[in-house]
Parts: C-alpha cells; sequence; structure tokens
C-alpha cells in the first residue's frame, strides 16, 4: 500500500522547486530589465542568468511583459509572498494613524523603502512604454495603482479632517500621487546622490506641506 504521506512530500518539494526555480528567473529579469533596458534585454539572458533554459522561462513564468509585471510587483512588495501592500502590516498600520503628521512622514519612509527597489525597473518600463503597446498597457496600470495608494492615504486625511482646505480630494490625491513617483526618487537620490534618509525626510515635509491644513 502506497504511503499518502511520501506522495504528499514529493508534491511539497516539486512546489518548492518550481517556486525557487521562478524566483530565480524573475530576479534574473528584473535584474537585466534594470540594468539594460526592457529593450536591450532578451529571454535567452534571462535564463543564462537565472541558470535554466529559454523554454523553463516561458513555461515557468512567461514572456517579457510578464516578467516585467511580476519583477515590478516582487519590488513593489520587497519579497515573492501574495499580499498585497496595503495588507501589509506597516502600510495597513499607517493606515490607523490618528497623527495626520505621523502618517505623511511614514508613507514617505515607505515609499522611499519601495523606490529604493523600483526606480531603475520603472523608468525601464516607462522607457518601454513608448515603443511597445503591452507595456505601455502596464505602465498605465501601475500609473493607476500608485493614484490608487495616494488616494487612501488621502481619504485618511480627510477622516481626521487634516486636509488641507485650499484643496479638493482629487486634487490632493493628484498631489500625492505625484509625490509617490519613483522618477523623485530616481533625480534625487540616484542622480544627485541624496541619502535615502534625507530623501524620505524631504518627502515627509513636502507632503506635510502640501496636504495639511494649514494654522
Amino acid at each position: 500500500m502506497t504511503s499518502p504521506p511520501r506522495r504528499t512530500y514529493r508534491s511539497t518539494l516539486r512546489a518548492a522547486q518550481a517556486r525557487q526555480t521562478r524566483h530565480a528567473i524573475v530576479s534574473a529579469a528584473g535584474r537585466l530589465f534594470a540594468r539594460d533596458g526592457f529593450g536591450a534585454t532578451t529571454i535567452d539572458a534571462i535564463a543564462e542568468d537565472a541558470g535554466v533554459s529559454r523554454k523553463t522561462v516561458f513555461t515557468a513564468v512567461g514572456g517579457k511583459i510578464e516578467l516585467l509585471k511580476i519583477a515590478l510587483d516582487w519590488a513593489i512588495a520587497g519579497d515573492d509572498e501574495p499580499l498585497a501592500v496595503a495588507d501589509r502590516e506597516p502600510v495597513s498600520r499607517l493606515m490607523h494613524q490618528d497623527d495626520p503628521a505621523a502618517l505623511l512622514r511614514g508613507w514617505a519612509k515607505v515609499l522611499a523603502e519601495i523606490d529604493h527597489r523600483v526606480a531603475a525597473l520603472v523608468r525601464a518600463m516607462e522607457i518601454a512604454a513608448s515603443l511597445d503597446p503591452a507595456a505601455r498597457r502596464l505602465f498605465k496600470q501601475a500609473q493607476t495603482q500608485r493614484l490608487q495608494g495616494a488616494r487612501a492615504v488621502v481619504d485618511r486625511l480627510v477622516d481626521l479632517t487634516a486636509l488641507n482646505s485650499a484643496l479638493t480630494a482629487d486634487e490632493a490625491a493628484d498631489i500625492a500621487w505625484l509625490f509617490a513617483d519613483p522618477a523623485l526618487y530616481d533625480w534625487l537620490v540616484r542622480q544627485r546622490g541624496w541619502p535615502l534618509d534625507r530623501f524620505a525626510q524631504w518627502l515627509g515635509d513636502a507632503l506635510c506641506r502640501q496636504l495639511l491644513a494649514q494654522g
């Protein structure tokens, strides 16, 4: 009689190996997209960097657009766990913050940490979007998700009656969306050499000045 636990063990081992292979492929794709750009990065190059065959790249993950999407998702989250950023403890805790300034400064710190991981990938995606329709759809989707995150922060400020009265909620969301753009990190940290903690401090100060009620 075959033992069910042995089958379960083998199935678990295969699943772990498949996840490890997928992780190696997506990680390789993210590195190469960030370093060489989306257009210049080939499936063959990703396969070689990951130590797998070209066929395995397609069967384990998919084509270049799928690789870019997953690499970006993982970079935003910081890992490959299937849990939305909004549901993760640091962001969830911020959304229950009663001090509006602490909320914005905490959000700025989270944004700076995310920007550190995603800025080069987002830049590669933006360049690809000017040439590839699928990349353009992915870029628009990323912009929409960023706006949704910004709107959630603004809605919390409204709940706290802390929003600058000179702004509508839509205007405030647009401003928060603008400050959440990884391009700011790219310009000030990657190009101008600002320390990450100084960038996060500046971003928090700017958000407070722009979005909070004065006086």
